[in-house]
């Protein structure tokens, strides 16, 4: 499991680091990228994005391996399986943008030269070529819609199957910590698949200006890697504890600045 968590953060702060320089570089003085620049981040979004999305559903896996299967967990599941999936998750998030976001590289741009987005998406960059990409367009959607729900059915049929194991439990002890085993992955997975739903539907509606569809589609690449590392660590006993001192200690000071100050006069 702390292999599959510590992969996941190093994609959120690769796609983190992919993506904010630039965009503060653009907002405070630099308002232009080269073409290359654009190219190179759109390549590296991409590959983070598809690779994080294959590693939830390995995710998945690990855990209905640790519920439905927990005797013979460190059986299917050893040190050489972890590495071959990880291989396999990070060679899959490679090759994605490798067959899409070269051969587009390659297309005449001739058209406007702004991005209608925060940073260079595809459908946003492709746009501005002035040749017909519409076989591009329709390719890079069957690869999205493969390599999003394709992991997203995994991830559902391996849960069903956890549920199903664990309501056969009699013990109530191991269903709540069946339960808990998963609840972070559980939360993981709806915020990522729901902020990709906001995405693509707030971008269809046509009233929201310019500014509301950058902040929509700019939600799914920052809203994840920010919360990712929250909801993991609060699984961490030392961690829960510190954060319980944080709050009652924030509590404190709130109502003390509330209280009325009594003046004596002597």
């Amino acid at each position: 499991m702390y292999i599959f968590l510590w992969n996941l953060a190093l994609l959120d702060v690769l796609m983190a680091v992919s993506l904010i320089p630039k965009l503060l570089s653009v907002f405070l003085s630099h308002k232009t990228l080269s073409f290359t620049e654009c190219f190179v981040q759109m390549y590296f979004v991409i590959c983070f994005g598809a690779t994080e999305i294959f590693l939830v559903a390995a995710m998945a896996y690990d855990r209905y391996v640790a519920v439905v299967k927990p005797l013979h967990y460190n059986v299917i599941i050893n040190f050489k399986t972890c590495l071959t999936i990880v291989a396999s998750v990070w060679i899959s998030g490679i090759m994605i943008p490798t067959i899409t976001v070269i051969p587009v590289a390659f297309l005449p741009y001739c058209a406007s030269k702004e991005i209608m987005h925060c940073f260079c998406d595809f459908p946003a960059v492709i746009s501005l070529a002035c040749a017909d990409v519409t076989f591009y367009s329709n390719f890079m959607f069957c690869l999205a819609m493969v390599g999003v729900y394709g992991p997203l059915l995994f991830v559902l049929w391996t849960y069903c199957r956890i549920v199903y194991s664990v309501i056969k439990l009699k013990s109530a002890e191991s269903r709540k910590k069946a339960f808990s085993m998963c609840i972070s992955h559980v939360i993981i997975v709806l915020m990522y698949y729901l902020s990709c739903a906001m995405v693509y539907i707030g971008l269809r509606i046509n009233n929201i200006s310019y500014d509301g569809r950058i902040f929509i589609g700019g939600l799914n690449y920052f809203f994840t890697p920010m919360v990712n590392p929250i909801i993991y660590s609060l699984r961490n006993e030392q961690i829960k504890a510190a954060a319980q001192k944080y709050l009652n200690l924030y509590t404190l000071f709130h109502r003390m600045d509330k209280m009325p100050l009594a003046i004596h006069r002597t």
